[in-house]
């Protein structure tokens, strides 16, 4: 396997890490405080947390950082909007909906990238079909403990799994030839306002609400926005979208893991099954990169 693949997987990895331990923060926040409103600070957190290593990296680059400025604003524009319109399917379904059904269908869009990928012409790799297939009865295995309903919540979390894809392959698409710090600081600063914007027109905003929810919105800011979003642009560099979506999928088994810990939920022998069913998949699904080297 190549070193750079490797490496670049390892990020997704740890991406994916974050990501999960994020469902349990979410869950949390949504107790005390709006969904936009959430998504707002956390994202203004995450586009902030990336203001030291923009001036560093403008420092070092020198002049020419500024010559695609357009570029990155409009790829911001567009990025950040479908994550804003991901966030929010995602958010107000998990206010509504079980934590099992929630991280079950959000985690749908690793199918769905393969999926627009055909319509982009990418060649999709038979065991990447086979491992999007044993990664889904995993993750299916692993969250869903209940009669499997489709209820307003669900439907919610489904439209936020499309996005997420589309979220995906346009990080693919602008990371080749965008600087993936500036990215993500104006998707992330984009997302941001457009939440804020619609907090303020429909939640009512208060302090004491904003500091009951501060660990999750401090965590959901800094980590899961602007440390785990940069990780996975730099992850995306040199890793296929349908390799990178069954990666970041296995955010459901750190849910999980992150839900025994934290909430004290208990997987139970289903559970665990889905979680091997899961890392199996991933393996699949890169078999075509072993024994190659750089």
């Amino acid at each position: 396997m190549k070193n750079q693949t490797v490496k670049s997987n390892l990020f997704l990895l740890l991406t994916a890490a974050i990501w999960g331990l994020a469902f349990v923060a979410q869950r949390i926040g949504a107790q005390y405080i709006g969904t936009f409103a959430f998504n707002g600070i956390r994202f203004a957190l995450g586009s902030l947390s990336l203001v030291p290593l923009l001036f560093y990296s403008a420092k070092k680059s020198g002049p020419e950082v500024k010559s695609d400025f357009s570029q990155v604003f409009k790829a911001g524009i567009i990025a950040g909007t479908v994550l804003f319109i991901a966030s929010s399917f995602q958010q107000i379904g998990l206010t509504e909906t079980s934590a099992g059904k929630a991280a079950f269908i959000t985690g749908l869009y690793m199918v769905i990238v393969p999926l627009l990928g055909i319509f982009s012409k990418q060649r999709i790799a038979i065991f990447t079909w086979i491992g999007v297939a044993v990664a889904t009865v995993g993750l299916y295995f692993l969250s869903v403990t209940e009669n499997f309903t489709i209820v307003k919540a669900d439907l919610l979390e489904l439209s936020g799994a499309f996005f997420w894809a589309l979220h995906i392959l346009l990080i693919d698409r602008y990371i080749k030839r965008i600087d993936l710090l500036r990215l993500s600081f104006s998707q992330f600063l984009t997302c941001s306002v457009l939440s804020l914007a619609v907090a303020f027109c429909t939640e009512n905003i208060t302090l004491l609400s904003i500091q009951q929810a501060s660990i999750p919105i401090l965590y959901g800011g800094i980590l899961s926005v602007g440390v785990a979003y940069t990780l996975q642009a730099l992850g995306q560099k040199h890793a296929k979208p349908s390799h990178a979506a069954i990666i970041l999928s296995l955010e459901s088994v750190f849910a999980a893991v992150g839900g025994l810990i934290i909430l004290g939920e208990k997987l139970g022998a289903r559970g665990y099954l889905g979680c091997l069913l899961m890392l199996t998949g991933m393996v699949l699904s890169q078999v075509q990169n072993f024994g190659k080297t750089n």
